[in-house]
């Protein structure tokens, strides 16, 4: 539109109209607000204000000014928009988290890594930073393009005459019409040994320039993962660079903490805290005890205190998956070309662009020295000629009328240009001296050697090279630092939890009550045979250890239930817990039902195909399935195995060919057959039949006997009888049979309520437990062997109606938390001297009396605990007093050698003679089931 149509109205198409004026708008953003020059790296705003600056005298050397006054000179000359859009702008420029090499140097209060704005810019002080004089220099010597402002009231740059790198050096980021840019910071040392290198190779491709820049260099320091990312960045300008808190685990007094003292790059410290909290607040991350931001002028420090419970390692990981502990940076390196044209570059593409641009600006920079140069030894050469004649040149001048008189004759009479007659005008009377002729002439001689080399380096260009790599490497020595974000060479991808907790040995724990808990090995040492046991596991009254596997943490755990359903969990999921503690409900672990439970539990490193899984139902059914069918199982478990109605899993166990299934019945009955005999079935199938059952009869355990081992078959009574009989008096048959007599059933003995497989030579405790409570805990080779047939001998006094409810066999733990080792099987001599440990009330005092011991009979932790009638007790004495004639009598019936060393024996009753080998008889008065105390022979 002209602007004598002023005031028209002229009709144009919406579209048209909306298509050009978008245009313009776009075309507006990308080149003059939101995408920088290649070339310095600056967007106009920033460009502005270090101009302005500049202008202003605010270098690094000048004292601080208001921020006001570089605003309002900037909103006056240059950059006619918000004013707080020019003050954001300056104020990011001074913030040392957001510039690797900050270009203003702030005094004040200028906002802070937990997101705090800056104080209003009446408050506020600024200056230039001294590495900003290297964007600026040379300025003033015609080196870049001038154009007049928005008013055409002055004139301002169109980029500037940068030394440094600024684009790849501190970053930028900018969001235009359709397009936008993310460019990292980068090491300013790195920077410069990379263009010097481009400078003298210029063919080198990428690979080569990263052999001197190794990465993004964050102000915030971090870690940078996956290389490769690096490499797909530079090569295409595209690409994603992934970084990591720095966090360190610490181990104090109190527990482990985790210190971060470095953030990834644009990570606000305040929110990444308040996240934190929130996880924990939510449990989502469980494991947190306490969180603190101790962070002051010295750095960043965010302290996160763990529970005792906790794996550091686990956590950690967590926080890098849950919170921006570990963020990207996506890269997209965008900015323009030529000043109007925006492109994406690869890395030597814009070290290129950055080199071309030195490359005019040093040949700009020497032609106006050369210009320079040359005026001034135009203005030497008149006054050498004027001191050669300086009378005629005085009398020239006196004889004329005028100055511009003056003027004519020097230019006629000397030859001279009028700059030189000017000078010699202007030139002062002190000058006439000679030591000043002498300056003159070594001006001149100065000034025609500069002339001589300012044409020698503008005639050849690999001297403008030689020049930009000396100044390049100037800077390095100047202003170049040490890294502060590593590259590790390892790879971040998904995160699992076994990435980061230790792959180490540990023992799982669960008990009939379905609590379950894992420690660590290493308070399970190996000691010496007859050392003191100590509390494996704190359980309730009624509740007994079932199950104790060693294993490490990175194995799996499967869970089967009574209902034939197996879950898996992995072992390092099984919640840590000390040797004391009872561990954590397994319902808290795994998705059973509420009347549904856990029966069996089996830790596995691998799932083999070797081998194979049996199960075992109360109705005698036996079936074999592949391991491999249960690596991978779902949340919320799977069929394994099909039961029939009424019938319920209660054995699982791992088996290879070669081995034997050996299963007892309530009813007496026993049956062993090779596990080659059951063929291997489906996962959600049925079963075969193991043992023909007879009328209300059930198999009340079933195990494996593994191929070479010598085992035998432990089995207890409802009435308190029970014996050990050696697998091999087990005749061979097959599966499916009605089996062979395990123990001569009378009304003496009861049914039988377990048996289970025992090694021969295991050094275990057996703990049995009544129906009424009564409980009692004896040592495993207590339990003679007899022959298959057999009753067995009484282990347990029962009272009244009172029955044998169920026992487990530990494994003995020591008192410095060890797990025993092999012991010898006690002979019928030595049977007969085991002393019957009897817990009477207690208001008795007990009085301790050292007894010497045979050393053929090292008799561990044989003890009787009972019944429920008083609430407690701690205090426990003899049933009759042991005197010195009852020692001596002890000591007589030792038939070989007494050990040096002597154990105490606390309310030691008085020996009483066992008369068959048969037979070992435990004295028992009722107690509380609530709470007793185990007490172990020494």
């Amino acid at each position: 539109m002209d602007d004598n149509n002023l005031g028209q109205i002229e009709l144009r198409g919406l579209e048209t109209e909306m298509q050009q004026s978008y245009l313009s708008y776009a075309m507006s953003v990308i080149v003059a607000r939101a995408l920088p020059d290649v070339r310095d790296g600056l967007k106009p705003v920033h460009r502005r204000i270090l101009y302005a600056m500049s202008r202003e005298g605010l270098r690094h050397t000048a004292k601080y000014s208001k921020s006001a006054g570089v605003v309002g000179e900037m909103l006056k000359k240059y950059h006619p928009h918000g004013d707080m859009a020019v003050y954001d702008a300056m104020v990011r420029l001074a913030q040392p988290w957001n510039m690797r090499y900050m270009l203003v140097d702030g005094q004040g209060n200028f906002g802070s890594i937990d997101g705090d704005s800056a104080a209003a810019y009446r408050y506020t002080e600024a200056r230039l930073a001294a590495i900003a004089d290297e964007v600026l220099a040379d300025l003033d010597k015609e080196t870049v393009e001038f154009i007049p402002n928005f008013d055409d009231t002055t004139k301002e740059p169109t980029v500037l005459p940068t030394k440094v790198p600024q684009l790849l050096m501190n970053g930028t980021v900018g969001i235009a019409v359709g397009m936008a840019t993310s460019i990292p910071p980068h090491n300013l040392s790195e920077l410069m040994d990379a263009i010097a290198h481009l400078i003298v190779n210029p063919e080198s491709e990428v690979d080569d320039l990263m052999k001197y820049i190794k990465g993004p260099d964050f102000p915030t320091g971090g870690i940078i993962f996956n290389p490769k990312d690096i490499k797909e960045a530079y090569a295409t300008g595209h690409g994603k660079i992934v970084m990591r808190a720095v966090a360190e685990i610490v181990e104090g007094k109190n527990g482990h903490q985790i210190i971060v003292s470095e953030l990834p790059y644009q990570v606000n410290k305040s929110n990444l805290v308040e996240s934190i909290a929130d996880l924990v607040k939510n449990k989502k991350l469980v494991g947190i005890a306490d969180l603190r931001d101790e962070s002051d002028r010295r750095g960043i420090r965010i302290a996160v205190d763990l529970k005792r419970d906790a794996y550091p390692r686990k956590i950690l990981n967590q926080l890098f998956k849950m919170t921006q502990m570990q963020s990207s940076f996506h890269v997209n390196l965008l900015a323009l070309v030529d000043g109007i044209q925006p492109r994406v570059l690869d890395l030597r593409a814009t070290l290129q662009y950055f080199i071309d641009h030195r490359r005019i600006v040093v040949t700009r920079r020497t032609q106006f020295e050369l210009k320079k140069a040359e005026e001034r030894a135009h203005i030497l050469e008149g006054f050498m000629i004027a001191l050669k004649n300086i009378d005629e040149v005085i009398k020239t001048i006196k004889q004329s009328a005028t100055k511009e008189e003056a003027h004519v004759n020097l230019k006629k009479k000397f030859k001279l240009s009028d700059l030189q007659a000017s000078a010699i005008l202007e030139m002062r009377l002190s000058a006439l001296a000679g030591l000043e002729r002498k300056k003159v002439e070594d001006e001149y001689k100065e000034k025609q050697q500069l002339i001589k080399d300012l044409r020698a380096l503008l005639a050849d260009k690999n001297k403008i090279d030689e020049v930009i790599k000396a100044e390049c490497l100037e800077i390095k020595t100047k202003y170049g630092d040490k890294r502060r974000t590593q590259i590790s060479g390892t790879t971040v991808g998904d995160f699992t939890d076994m990435d980061l907790i230790p792959n180490e040995e540990v023992v799982v724990t669960m008990s009939i009550g379905g609590y379950i808990k894992r420690q660590q090995i290493g308070e399970f040492r190996t000691q010496r045979r007859g050392g003191k046991g100590v509390i494996g596991m704190t359980t309730k009254e009624e509740d007994q250890i079932s199950s104790i596997q060693v294993a490490k943490n990175h194995d799996d755990i499967l869970f089967f239930t009574n209902r034939g359903r197996v879950f898996k969990q992995k072992v390092f999921e099984v919640p840590k817990a000390s040797r004391i503690a009872r561990g954590a409900a397994v319902v808290n672990i795994i998705q059973i039902a509420p009347d549904e439970l856990v029966t069996s539990v089996m830790t596995l490193s691998d799932f083999d195909d070797k081998d194979d899984l049996v199960m075992f139902t109360k109705q005698g059914v036996i079936k074999k399935t592949s391991l491999v069918a249960y690596a991978n199982i779902r949340s919320n478990g799977l069929i394994a195995i099909k039961l029939d109605e009424g019938d319920e899993l209660t054995w699982v166990r791992r088996s290879r060919p070669g081995d034997e299934v050996i299963i007892a019945t309530r009813l007496g009955q026993s049956i062993r057959f090779k596990e080659t005999d059951a063929r291997s079935l489906g996962r959600s199938t049925r079963g075969v039949r193991a043992i023909k059952l007879r009328p209300k009869d059930e198999v009340i355990g079933a195990d494996i006997a593994k191929q070479g081992e010598v085992m035998a078959l432990l089995v207890i009574s409802e009435k308190g009888s029970g014996k050990r009989t050696l697998v091999s008096q087990y005749t061979l048959q097959h599966r499916g049979g009605i089996g062979i007599k395990t123990m001569n059933i009378t009304d003496k003995t009861g049914k039988l309520i377990g048996a289970k497989l025992v090694d021969k030579g295991l050094k275990s405790d057996m703990i049995v437990t009544s129906t009424e409570g009564q409980i009692i805990r004896m040592p495993l080779k207590g339990v003679p062997t007899l022959g298959r047939a057999t009753q067995g001998v009484r282990l347990m006094r029962l009272k009244g109606n009172d029955k044998v409810a169920s026992f487990t066999v530990l494994i003995m733990e020591e008192a410095d938390g060890s797990l025993s080792n092999p012991n010898e099987e006690l002979t019928e001599s030595e049977l007969a001297k085991l002393p019957v440990v009897e817990v009477m009330a207690e208001e008795e005092k007990p009085t301790p009396v050292k007894v010497a011991k045979p050393v053929s009979a090292k008799i561990t932790k044989p003890s009787a605990l009972v019944s429920k009638s008083k609430p407690s007790f701690a205090k426990r004495t003899l049933a009759k007093p042991v005197t010195a004639k009852s020692v001596s009598r002890m000591k007589a019936k030792a038939t070989k050698p007494v050990a040096k060393k002597s154990f105490t024996v606390r309310k030691l009753a008085k020996p009483t003679k066992i008369k068959s080998s048969s037979r070992i008889k435990h004295k028992t008065v009722k107690q509380p089931v609530k709470s007793f105390t185990r007490r172990k022979l020494r």
